[in-house]
């Protein structure tokens, strides 16, 4: 039994091609001889709630869902080849200023070893901003915008699956603290004890689609 996939309808499988081809795989080719820094950018949003999975079972099967609506926000930036992990983390929302501190903090940890640093972000407008973009420019660290519609191309967006996954799916927490320690352990194991699953998961291998199809026949591994 396989579990549909979805594309995002406005996705454009051309530009993604030429910004893997033209953009993105030159870079990765650089961090590969040590002459440069690339991450990959993102947000995740964890409401507390239920996190349900699908199971062969006789009879339904039922779990605690948690009360309340409280948000977990992370802000991420990981180098998929030493499964570096970066992040910012708030209960309120992200924004600009929450970004320009993400890239103040990968800064911090690269500013003496001058090796050029890329970002890859999707064009979220509190990331595709000049507040954003002009700060970047200061600290000599470049952005690259993904294609409009291409999460498939942002690597980061394994992991946050993987964190559902691990900590939260057909998993009941008591309060809000306890929900922000499973997904903060999980994220500060990811180069520990998950360091293998990670290494396996955040592969340079990207998924591209040929068609708007969501036949398998029309899908292809970049």
């Amino acid at each position: 039994m396989l579990k549909t996939g979805q594309i995002p309808s406005k996705a454009n499988p051309e530009k993604q091609r030429e910004f893997l081809k033209n953009d993105l795989e030159p870079k990765l080719d650089e961090v590969k001889k040590e002459k440069r820094k690339v991450y990959f950018v993102d947000a995740a949003h964890f409401v507390m709630g239920s996190y349900l999975i699908q199971l062969w079972c006789i009879i339904r099967v039922f779990i605690k869902a948690s009360s309340g609506r409280q948000r977990y926000n992370v802000l991420g930036a990981i180098d998929i080849f030493h499964n570096e992990l970066i992040t910012i983390t708030n209960e309120a929302y992200i924004n600009s200023d929450v970004v320009c501190k993400l890239i103040q903090k990968i800064y911090g940890k690269h500013s003496t070893k001058n090796i050029p640093i890329t970002l890859v972000m999707d064009n979220a407008r509190y990331q595709r901003c000049k507040k954003v973009t002009n700060y970047a420019n200061e600290l000599g660290i470049e952005i690259l915008f993904l294609p409009t519609y291409s999460p498939n191309l942002n690597l980061i967006e394994r992991l946050w699956k993987f964190v559902k996954k691990k900590v939260l799916y057909a998993k009941y927490y008591e309060n809000f603290s306890d929900f922000k320690a499973a997904i903060d352990s999980c994220l500060n194991g990811i180069n520990k004890e998950y360091n293998s699953e990670i290494s396996s998961l955040l592969t340079p291998k990207f998924q591209t689609f040929e068609t708007k199809s969501t036949k398998n026949k029309n899908m292809k591994i970049a």
